[in-house]
């Protein structure tokens, strides 16, 4: 019986096969579109008085050249405005300007008068001196 046992035991095992793994996924070769002259325009601006943030952006491409501007509010109060065009001949070329947001007020002269030193006369000493 035991013959009998290890017999099918192993009939079974021959004959289960094994199983080969299948791929997760399956990759499928995609030709991506080239653009040759690519173009785009975009811009968005936020101006939020509670937090105070206050920033924009405006950006444009015209084949491989591309310019644009954006601004923001600095930790010191001034707008900083940053002028960009960006081509294959010239690379990245950034101009930078800086302005307060409140105009600064220019303070009045002051007129300066000096008082004439106070005469001060000492009285005369009336000590005993030993000489």
């Amino acid at each position: 019986m035991l013959k009998l046992l290890i017999a099918f035991i192993l009939v079974a095992t021959v004959s289960a096969g094994v199983l080969v793994p299948q791929p997760l996924h399956h990759y499928i070769n995609q030709v991506e579109e080239y653009d040759p002259h690519p173009q785009y325009k975009f811009s968005y601006g936020v101006d939020d008085k509670v937090t105070g943030d206050s920033k924009s952006q405006y950006e444009e491409r015209d084949g491989d050249v591309v310019h644009g501007h954006y601004s923001l509010i600095d930790a010191d109060g001034f707008k900083r405005t940053v002028h960009y065009t960006s081509d294959p001949h010239n690379g990245f070329n950034a101009v930078v300007s800086r302005e307060p947001l409140v105009k600064i007020a220019q303070a009045a002269p002051v007129a300066h008068y000096a008082h004439e030193p106070a005469v001060v006369h000492n009285a005369p000493d009336y000590h005993y001196r030993h000489y």
